[in-house]
């Protein structure tokens, strides 16, 4: 879902934007105000994105660990490769197929989103919950395809603290 988002300071300048907007002319379905008295973060779907990064790492987890153990497992078993000649023909396979489950979990830290959740930048996300506990108020406008230019023009007339669009 496409989400427009302005940050207000207090409830007074949250419901003048709310009316604004509905004067404007956008439907009342597509508008919501979040913060002390409406809506809840969660209620709108909007997520925490290191949240998010840390369930999507480990989802992949759970499947590329172990296709990765069978992956060197079956390499090292194929190509015959002997690095431990004290670990003998089990024990290379073995170890093939640890170093493969190893590289699953890289893979799943890397692709799943893990990168942004063990080194959060916070850049090119905006944390809209802590806006939301330091009492603050979000006007959003949803499926703003649509309706999107009418909307920033109304909000901006508001003087929102930031105006920005979301992706859920």
């Amino acid at each position: 879902m496409n989400y427009l988002i302005a940050v207000l300071p207090d409830r007074i300048q949250a419901e003048e934007a709310y009316t604004a907007l509905e004067k404007g002319g956008i439907p009342l379905n597509k508008i919501a105000i979040a913060g002390r008295g409406y809506k809840t973060a969660d209620e709108l779907g909007l997520f925490e994105p290191m949240k998010q990064a840390k369930k999507r790492a480990t989802f992949m987890a759970y499947w590329l660990i172990p296709f990765g153990f069978f992956g060197g497992y079956v390499f090292n078993l194929i190509t015959g490769l002997h690095n431990l000649d004290w670990a003998g023909e089990p024990g290379n396979h073995i170890v093939g197929g640890i170093l493969g489950a190893i590289a699953g979990a890289m893979g799943s830290v890397f692709i799943g989103g893990g990168v942004g959740w063990a080194m959060t930048t916070g850049s090119d996300t905006v944390p809209y919950r802590d806006y939301l506990a330091a009492n603050k108020y979000l006007v959003l406008v949803e499926d703003i395809a649509g309706i999107g230019d009418r909307a920033v023009e109304i909000l901006r007339k508001q003087a929102p603290e930031i105006l920005q669009s979301y992706n859920s």
